[in-house]
């Protein structure tokens, strides 16, 4: 079974990386964008550094059309995200076109509303977990609590 892990570089690529438990010994890869100081954290895996869409819509077609080529290319059955703007063409993607397994961690950052990443993914994914309980009332009956990742 092969993974991807898709997510914006920083605090979310973090989070993400605190669960490494739960794929490490599958086969994986890692979309997201390049940001200094990443090369360290992410030196054993295989990585797809992508063009940050940054809420910009051009942007976020250049990324879209990327992840459309690697999905093809390395066909995951599971998709495992926290988010943000790049999180999303690989969820939506991997949704559609290859029925993957879509696996949600809403950002810890979330204290009291949902990410626009989050309201999105939250359709597609077939898990969805929240970092704080009371985010349980602001999405719908699929979303889990289980605690803070980190």
């Amino acid at each position: 079974m092969k993974i991807c892990i898709s997510c914006s570089a920083g605090g979310h690529l973090m989070e993400v990386l605190q669960i490494k438990e739960a794929y490490k010994d599958y086969d994986h890869f890692f979309i997201t964008f390049y940001q200094k100081g990443i090369i360290d954290e992410l030196k054993d895996s295989k990585v797809y550094f992508l063009t940050d869409p940054r809420r910009n819509v051009f942007l976020f077609l250049k990324c879209f059309f990327e992840t459309f080529k690697i999905l093809m290319k390395e066909r995951p059955k599971v998709i495992i995200s926290t988010g943000a703007g790049i999180a999303i063409p690989s969820i939506i993607i991997g949704k559609i076109f290859l029925r993957s397994k879509v696996i949600f961690i809403e950002s810890f950052t979330r204290i009291h509303e949902p990410s626009l990443s989050g309201r999105i993914a939250y359709y597609f994914s077939d898990l969805f977990f929240v970092q704080w309980k009371h985010l349980l009332k602001k999405y719908g009956k699929k979303a889990i609590y289980r605690g803070a990742v980190i």
